[in-house]
Formats: C-alpha cells, sequence, structure tokens
C-alpha cells in the first residue's frame, strides 16, 4: 500500500482505496481525470489494482463481487504498529472489525473496519511500503474527512483509539473537529447531520490535488461523473467535490494551496 523511510505515526492517514463494481470502467474514468496508470496489487480481497502516479502508487481500486450491492466509497486507511492490538481497541471502543488482521502481499498487514456510526475505514502496519509521491503533487491524496451525523462522539473513539488530540472547529457540534497527533493536522471529522444522504451513511472521503480545480471537474462530468458542489474558494483553496460514475464522492484542491 503505500514505502517510507521512517514509520508513519499510529493514526496517520496512509493509504485510500475504492472497492467498486466495475474496475475496468473506474480505471478508465481516473484515468482521464487524474492521468492515473494502474498496476496489479495483492488479490487476497479479489481483482485489485494500484493506481500509480510518476511512477509511484497513491491509491488502490479494487472490483467487489458480483453479489455484492454495497455504496460506493473512498475509505481511508490509518496507520498502526500493531494491527492485532488496533483491532483489539477497536472492538472495546464500540467499533467493528470485519476483515483482517490479515497478510496484504508482502507490503504489511491491514483490517477493515468500521466506528460506531457506521463509517468505513482501513488499518495499516506497514513491513515494505512502497514511495509515495511527495505531499501535494497533482493526483496525489492530501486530505482526509470523516462526514458523520454527529462529530463529537465518534472523536471520542478515534482519539481512544489512535491517540488523536481532536480540536473542535465550530461551536458546539455543529462544525466538526480536527484530528491531531503532537500537534499537526492529520485529518478532521466533519458534522453535517441530516444532509448526509441515507443511502451512503457516515464516511471518509478523500482529497485529491489537481493543478487546476475547474479543468478536473470539467474532466469528471465528461468521463461520466457528476458535480456535488460546484469549483469555490475557501480556507483551503479552491476546491470542488464532485462523484464519480458509481457514486463515490471526493474532494479535488488545488495543489498549490495545500
Amino acid at each position: 500500500m503505500t514505502e517510507a523511510a521512517t514509520r508513519r505515526t499510529p493514526g496517520t492517514p496512509c493509504w485510500t482505496s475504492l472497492m467498486v463494481h466495475d474496475l475496468a470502467a473506474t480505471q478508465d474514468f481516473y484515468h482521464a481525470v487524474f492521468g492515473w496508470e494502474f498496476t496489479p496489487g495483492p488479490q487476497q480481497l479479489g481483482a485489485y489494482v494500484r493506481a500509480v502516479q510518476g511512477a509511484r502508487p497513491v491509491a488502490g481500486l479494487g472490483e467487489l463481487p458480483p453479489e455484492r450491492h454495497l455504496p460506493v466509497a473512498w475509505m481511508t486507511y490509518l496507520a498502526s504498529d500493531d494491527t492485532n492490538e488496533t483491532a483489539e481497541m477497536i472492538r472495546a471502543c464500540g467499533g467493528t472489525v470485519a476483515v483482517g488482521p490479515l497478510d496484504a502481499d508482502e507490503a504489511g498487514r491491514m483490517l477493515l473496519a468500521a466506528d460506531p456510526e457506521g463509517a468505513v475505514f482501513g488499518v495499516w502496519q506497514e513491513v515494505h511500503q512502497p514511495e509515495t509521491p511527495a505531499g501535494g503533487a497533482p493526483g496525489t491524496p492530501v486530505w482526509h474527512e470523516l462526514m458523520t451525523r454527529s462529530a463529537t462522539g465518534v472523536a471520542k473513539f478515534y482519539q481512544m483509539v489512535f491517540g488523536y488530540q481532536p480540536e473542535p472547529t465550530g461551536p458546539g457540534d455543529s462544525g466538526g473537529h480536527t484530528l491531531r497527533l503532537d500537534g499537526q493536522p492529520v485529518c478532521a471529522i466533519q458534522s453535517v447531520g441530516r444532509a448526509l444522504p441515507r443511502d451512503r451513511g457516515p464516511h471518509w472521503m478523500t482529497h485529491f490535488a489537481v493543478a487546476d480545480v475547474d479543468e478536473a471537474v470539467g474532466r469528471v462530468a465528461a468521463s461520466g461523473g457528476q458535480v456535488v458542489r460546484p469549483p469555490s474558494e475557501g480556507p483551503a483553496g479552491r476546491s470542488a467535490t464532485v462523484t464519480d460514475p458509481e457514486g463515490a464522492d471526493f474532494t479535488v484542491v488545488r495543489a498549490a494551496d495545500r
């Protein structure tokens, strides 16, 4: 999944992947939007490829079994020094471990879990992790946010499991929380209340850097995706939220602004 010179701090987002119903069509879409190429990945959970940007892996795409009619969403993996211990903490804090821990090729160990609100996430224990591009390069993930109905309760879950220091971003539960490790922001939780689609539920969203947000949104629309939030300026710079043809939402943000 993703080889680094030093081991990542537990809780740091370290990989993002997407399970879809039509892998070939999804590869075509993301190639058109980000210019990704693809190489084979671990096959423990079925057909799986690594998206490559500049000869380095940036994300994973897998294919769901035909009988699995599940909502399609990008999934964030959080780093761990010991997936077995993390699995125990997830269960003890009210979450669910759905898959693993298990070995993923020779690169490391992983598990798939859900927080108490039902948002699915992965946990990754690196052994040999392929190099990742410099942070912020176009076509690479640069930020991860959990979209959930109420941030306060679920923030406590992630704090207990991964040791985050949550920092509220709005009064009460109206905004969300920035999650910090050693004082540095690594990801966030956003309260969206009833605005969260019922057919999707709480889920992690990946932000990808692009050279030009407006051009990227145009490529999304031309390739069969949908625009959820048109390009606009915000605290993180110009960004937009879109979906791929299978409905997985993600945000594109101008690379120079993060």
